[in-house]
């Protein structure tokens, strides 16, 4: 397995990761990434992991508008068929040290309080996060939103 900074190459094939994640809609992920891909941005960090020469995972995480050495995670998928293999962790170990080394002191992640999202919040745990706040139904009625955090 091999993490990197992803690059316009990657996009068509993260089509993909992102389709069977259903992390967002994947018509986003052009325009979300161009301004990262085309070198033009340095408050954003876009990784993709390749296995067997393939990208099978993707990390996003930005700067926090007006917060100093403060990013957020945004999207961490990898393919169904590859998950548990340790390619989320090593996305989100590069994703650490990058930002350790950029002098980021915090790095947080917003995830769900439902049944389905149980996975997700233990993983955040198991790689040091903290549950750090919880608002209540914010995504919809009786699902909160859960944030974690981890200082760098």
């Amino acid at each position: 397995m091999k993490i990197e900074r992803t690059n316009a190459g990657d996009l068509p094939a993260l089509t993909t990761v992102i389709d069977q994640t259903g992390l967002f809609p994947t018509d986003m992920l052009a325009e979300m990434a161009h301004p990262f891909v085309s070198g033009g941005v340095s408050d954003q960090l876009w990784l993709t992991a390749h296995h067997n020469d393939q990208p099978t995972g993707i990390m996003f995480a930005r700067a926090e508008e007006l917060a100093e050495g403060t990013w957020n995670m945004l999207a961490l998928g990898v393919l169904p068929a590859a998950q548990g293999t340790g390619i989320g962790r090593a996305l989100v170990a590069e994703a650490e040290r990058l930002l350790k080394n950029a002098d980021v002191r915090i790095l947080i992640v917003d995830t769900s309080s439902t049944a389905d999202f149980e996975g997700a919040r233990a993983f955040y745990a198991a790689a040091g996060y903290e549950e750090e706040a919880r608002i209540r139904d914010y995504w919809a009625a009786g699902d909160d939103k859960v944030t974690f955090r981890k200082a760098l």
